[in-house]
């Protein structure tokens, strides 16, 4: 007989997986009324560098 797998077994998991390279980025904006808002993105890693010129255009 066989044996059976147990549904907690980690067998396979993430083996065929493909794996993006992303930053975090998160930039502070102030608010009219003089508080801080904090904006996070998640972008790919070749893309932070026009994402931090952009959000500091908007400033």
């Amino acid at each position: 007989m066989a044996k059976k797998v147990s549904k907690n077994q980690r067998t396979d998991r993430g083996k065929n997986k493909q794996s993006k390279k992303v930053a975090k980025i998160v930039v502070a904006e102030k608010k009219e009324n003089g508080q801080y808002r904090f904006v996070q993105k998640i972008v790919p890693v070749d893309q932070v560098q026009e994402e931090l010129k952009a959000s500091k255009a908007l400033l």
